[in-house]
């Protein structure tokens, strides 16, 4: 077999009908301890402690992501999209590419830069690159399609759910508006109470004074239950059905 064509198959996931290659799963990996180096990164003790550890890393990454980057282009043409004289060109300027260049750009910036983190996180994104053939793919079809089966019910839920925080935004608005005008003094400055409540956080930054604040605030907390519960039992039934049907025709 021609290298090029082995290759090929190594590295471009359209190449495989099923699975991931070892390269690719290669890859996966480097990804994540380059991402998970990454958030290392950001605690400035650790950088002191360990510069040079995390110079070489990067670098170490760089070069590696560099070589794998010249790899793809390489065998590009083999690709029926991207086939003929200016085949490499076009596949320079494909969606995946320039994600691929995205996360190449962070180790030409300064390593403590809060921009090049934010861009060296872009390497999540090739993950869901190599990995969107064979089971991954049939897992995100399945998913999709739980979506989509309940599409009506979920909205019915999400209606609900932004009905509930309108009104108990509203009502703790005009009860708490005037003893607390910068927590409740306008429905928007209520409404993150509402969220927080409703999707039972409760970070407890805001707080209604009254009694009559309080009795609707243990209303709105009571339903935060069941909005949370909504959804979560419509998507259990989607999957489980989804996940039955697939078992059946297999």
């Amino acid at each position: 077999m021609h290298i090029r064509t082995m290759l090929h198959r190594a590295v471009d996931p359209s190449a495989r009908t099923q699975g991931v290659s070892l390269f690719n799963l290669v890859i996966c990996v480097l990804i994540l301890m380059a991402v998970l180096v990454a958030i290392l990164e950001t605690e400035q003790t650790l950088v002191d402690q360990f510069l040079g550890f995390f110079r070489v890393a990067e670098w170490l990454f760089f070069v590696i992501f560099v070589i794998e980057f010249c790899l793809r282009v390489y065998v590009a043409p083999l690709n029926p999209r991207f086939s003929g004289r200016f085949g490499r060109f076009r596949y320079l300027f494909s969606f995946w590419a320039l994600i691929d260049l995205l996360a190449l750009l962070p180790f030409l910036l300064t390593a403590t830069d809060a921009t090049a983190y934010y861009l060296r996180l872009a390497r999540l994104f090739r993950v869901l690159r190599i990995a969107r053939l064979g089971r991954f793919t049939q897992a995100w079809r399945l998913l999709g399609g739980a979506f989509y089966t309940r599409r009506y019910e979920l909205l019915v839920s999400a209606l609900v759910a932004l009905l509930l925080l309108l009104v108990s935004s509203t009502f703790l608005y005009l009860i708490e508006a005037e003893g607390q005008p910068e927590a409740f003094g306008s429905v928007p400055r209520a409404l993150w109470w509402s969220v927080a409540t409703l999707t039972t956080v409760g970070y407890g930054d805001v707080t209604p004074d009254t009694a009559a604040g309080q009795f609707f605030a243990g209303l709105t907390a009571v339903a935060g239950i069941g909005l949370v519960a909504m959804p979560t039992g419509i998507l259990a039934a989607a999957f489980s059905d989804a996940f039955q049907k697939k078992t059946v025709e297999n």
